[in-house]
């Protein structure tokens, strides 16, 4: 006997390569917050890792945010960091504590979770996969398969994830 609810296909997904410590990144927030706000859990954005050595806290930035996600509060701890880069340039790991202190998240595990490293791996599994993919800065995006570089420029990235994002979606009714 078949089933006869039907089977929702899952949403698309786009990944969102990211160094918490960068600059271009922080930009990127106002597009991340519209693609959300636009499609909801229609279309999955997956953070994803991509920490550049000229950053020295960026590594730390990303062990951190997955701390928040397993919290969950993984988005909003990523907006709220990246929206101060200059303080976590200036004060480091202890900014990031700092941040989850007054997100009202575990502080003392997000410290813990810093010091012991458990989500190294997942990190640097990110990164690996990143660099095989052709990731060489960050924000890029990955929607689809293509891939759209945001370090260099952010003009008409959001509309190039919307178009392909909207089609992927038709293509599902």
């Amino acid at each position: 006997m078949s089933d006869p609810s039907p089977v929702r296909p899952a949403a698309p997904v786009l990944d969102v390569w990211c160094d918490l410590q960068c600059p271009d990144c922080r930009d990127a927030l106002d597009d991340v917050r519209a693609l959300r706000a636009r499609y909801g859990d229609r279309l999955e954005l997956r953070l994803r890792h991509f920490p550049l050595e000229k950053n020295k806290h960026s590594f730390a930035a990303a062990q951190a945010a997955e701390e928040a996600l397993e919290q969950g509060r993984g988005w909003e701890f990523v907006e709220a960091a990246l929206g101060r880069v200059e303080e976590l340039n200036r004060k480091g790991e202890p900014f990031l504590v700092e941040v989850a202190r007054e997100m009202g998240l575990d502080a003392e595990e997000f410290d813990t979770a810093l010091i012991d490293g458990r989500h190294i791996l997942i990190v640097d599994a990110d990164q690996a996969e990143g660099k095989a993919i052709g990731v060489s800065g960050t924000p890029t995006y990955v929607i689809d398969g293509k891939r759209l570089d945001g370090g260099k420029s952010q003009e008409g990235l959001r509309e190039r994830i919307e178009e392909i994002a909207d089609r992927l979606l038709a293509g599902q009714d």
